[in-house]
């Protein structure tokens, strides 16, 4: 079994360098890392094409700026794996979990996987209780929309079988493909499994970009993918 990672990336000059030696370093003997850059301005386009490209398997670059969901539509293009695993570019998430999270597929039992925040033992950064709540109330909203029971429908570590990949077109461009996907993976009805993994969230001054409108646009999306 063939696994790609996918990690977008927009102005992460300061921890590109460290997630992909990560992803290198992880348990996985063998991963195709397909780098996304999102029209980066801050020097992390240059460090890719300068000393990370060749640590990679392949490198796609935005001329602007599109977001999180146009990033992962262009990822999920070049990526040639079986199984492919998103992987955020900002630390927050630790390759170290990959096992947790390829161990459903290696068994047969799943289609996708989820990584949950909320149903593990592991360490998780303590950070903002109002970001909490928003997760609570828009996994809940998603839940009810699409009953299937997640814990966590903003997880940063989502993973697919390519196959199931192959079967959505993600139209929304920025963090709106949280919601978008869940939906549209909902009304395929594959094997979806969670699994807990550890968190180590960031501050706004630390660099962490989703903001309270996203948080609207999500709620827009829960129902928009939904009744389309």
């Amino acid at each position: 079994m063939k696994f790609s990672v996918v990690i977008p990336c927009y102005n992460e000059v300061n921890t590109i360098s460290e997630i992909v030696t990560a992803v290198r370093n992880s348990p996985l003997e063998s991963v195709e890392i397909v780098l996304v850059d999102d029209g980066s301005t801050d020097g992390t386009r240059e460090l890719i094409q300068t000393v990370i490209a060749s640590r990679v398997d392949r490198v796609v670059l935005h001329e602007t700026n599109q977001g999180k969901g146009a990033a992962l539509r262009s990822g999920f293009s070049a990526a040639t794996g079986d199984v492919v695993i998103v992987q955020d570019a900002d630390l927050e998430y630790d390759p170290q979990d990959y096992p947790k999270l390829i161990a459903p597929f290696l068994s047969g039992k799943a289609d996708v996987v989820y990584g949950s925040r909320f149903i593990t033992g592991d360490p998780r950064r303590v950070l903002y209780f109002r970001h909490y709540l928003g997760n609570q109330f828009l996994t809940f909203l998603s839940n009810v929309f699409t009953d299937i029971n997640l814990t966590d429908m903003e997880t940063g570590y989502k993973v697919f079988r390519r196959e199931i990949l192959a079967k959505i077109t993600i139209e929304e461009n920025r963090f709106g493909f949280e919601p978008e996907i869940t939906a549209k993976l909902a009304k395929l009805r594959p094997r979806i499994y969670e699994v807990g993994i550890s968190y180590t969230g960031r501050t706004y001054e630390e660099g962490k970009k989703i903001t309270w409108r996203d948080g609207f646009r999500a709620i827009y999306c829960i129902i928009k993918y939904w009744l389309k």
